[in-house]
């Protein structure tokens, strides 16, 4: 059989609109489905001017970045590009073939004129997040809450060595003042603050310095607002660090956003804030992973009306030793029993918050079982108790509930799944921005972004279920319709 050859044809004219040539099932009919996208409108009307030259709709400009990131195409100068020839992203829109697309570089001088220093980022986050609330599609009653790292446009090797003052936790006065009250209880005197003082030595005078509100840490010098991130064996590099918070059925309801060398357990205070000021009264259990388990983080969900699920942490002890639950705690005489049934007595309380109960050195250099307890050259064991430790244990008790084993598995579908599509598919793994305050309202673009896309593929698959099951009933309805007549008349 010989080859046939085709004759291609260049050009040819097409009599249709764009209605008709973009797919019923595409991605942007989906969007456009879900939400009315005008209200961005009425978000902006404010940061433009009433008189002067017509500008280019915000609708138009924002659609543009939705399809910046929904798509993954990193790149606003391509996504401009893209437009001209994709006739579904113009439908999107609102654009004809004839209409010009607007500049790459429209999105950044308004971004700079009008909207850096405006919340429409964060209103914009909330609307689609209250349009899928309305649809029933968020479930509270349980929240899985994480953070993930976002490497900085910055170069790991450019950096300088700087002093910075030490923020302090937001929890620090109350534990300051309970440590206080613990010390004054056990006849101590009580503490004038919290922070250790730090000697350090001056290079030219030798005089010795006192300094008690400062550490040294590395600065990019590329992007100085980001942290130096470094975590078991992924790659040190500077990032930034986001912390969301996602309902049951994996919608972020909530975002903060945090240089990369703040750890998990700090941020949590202020993203956990975020969380309470929209929806504490709505939410009932907070499921976290093991970075989480302090005994201040535990105490902050417990006093804030939340049941708290996170893993077990074994105790970190060295090899052939007892475990730390095996010197058991007695709450009445506030003391600790070792495995030898001899009592560790309270010694102090540091700085820190821990309590700590120290035994008899004559009779541990007696006991049989000291090569187990410790290998202290003092031949006296310590064994440490924070003052909400209380917490915790209420905390660990919480593992044993159907609560716990119904919810805690889910942390992998929600907000793992989460940073995962996000990543993959909406650019989250790099930025392309320098500073905080750029990245952080990039970021909820980026999880608006999630929430929208999911919320019109869940929309349009329950839309289209009920047209099924709709012209389904209607089909009966003529076939019982047909068949009553069929009945009539043989009579």
């Amino acid at each position: 059989m010989s080859m046939t050859r085709q004759s291609y044809k260049k050009d040819c004219i097409i009599l249709s609109t764009l209605e008709d040539l973009v797919p019923k099932d595409h991605l942007v009919r989906k969007l456009d489905s879900c939400i009315d996208f005008t209200f961005i409108e009425n978000l902006v009307k404010d940061l433009y001017s009433e008189i002067g030259a017509p500008s280019i709709p915000p609708v138009v400009l924002f659609k543009l970045i939705f399809i910046n990131i929904i798509f993954k195409i990193n790149s606003m100068r391509r996504t401009c590009e893209e437009c001209k020839v994709n006739i579904a992203y113009r439908w999107f829109l609102g654009l004809n073939m004839y209409d010009d697309i607007p500049n790459y570089s429209t999105w950044s001088k308004n971004y700079v004129r009008r909207y850096k220093d405006s919340d429409v980022f964060n209103q914009i986050f909330d609307t689609i997040l209250n349009q899928a609330i309305e649809y029933n599609f968020i479930d509270m009653e349980t929240v899985f809450g994480d953070s993930t790292h976002q490497k900085a446009n910055a170069n790991k090797n450019k950096h300088k060595d700087v002093e910075v003052e030490i923020v302090k936790k937001v929890y620090e006065d109350k534990m300051l003042e309970e440590i206080n009250e613990d010390r004054i209880n056990h006849g101590k005197k009580p503490f004038e603050e919290l922070n250790k003082k730090e000697i350090m030595f001056d290079e030219e005078t030798g005089e010795v310095i006192e300094n008690t509100n400062t550490k040294h840490i590395k600065q990019s010098l590329t992007d100085p607002e980001s942290g130096c991130f470094h975590k078991g064996e992924k790659e040190k590099c500077f990032a930034y660090s986001h912390h969301i918070f996602t309902d049951k059925n994996g919608f972020v309801i909530s975002k903060t956003t945090v240089p990369g060398n703040i750890h998990d357990s700090v941020s949590f205070f202020n993203a956990y804030a975020v969380l309470n000021n929209k929806f504490k009264d709505k939410i009932k259990n907070i499921c976290l992973d093991a970075a989480y388990t302090p005994p201040p983080i535990c105490r902050e969900i417990i006093n804030n009306n939340h049941t708290p699920l996170m893993p077990y942490t074994r105790p970190k002890t060295g090899k052939g030793l007892f475990k730390k639950y095996e010197y058991v705690y007695d709450e009445y005489y506030d003391c600790h029993i070792c495995p030898n049934n001899e009592i560790l007595e309270y010694s102090t309380t540091d700085r820190n918050g821990y309590r700590q109960y120290k035994s008899n050195k004559e009779k541990c250099k007696k006991c049989p079982l000291r090569q187990q307890c410790t290998k202290s050259k003092k031949a006296q064991k310590v064994v440490t108790r924070h003052i909400w430790e209380s917490y915790k244990e209420q905390m660990n008790e919480n593992r044993y509930t159907k609560l716990w084993k119904d919810n805690y598995p889910l942390r992998k579908e929600t907000v793992e799944r989460t940073f995962a599509d996000c990543k993959e598919q909406m650019g989250l793994r790099y930025t392309r921005y320098k500073g905080l305050l750029k990245n952080d309202q990039y970021s909820t673009l980026i999880f608006a972004c999630h929430n929208l896309k999911k919320m019109a593929l869940w929309r349009w698959k329950y839309t289209s279920n009920t047209a099924q099951k709709s012209s389904f009933f209607t089909f009966f309805l003529k076939i019982l319709k047909f068949f009553k007549q069929k009945v009539i008349y043989s009579f």
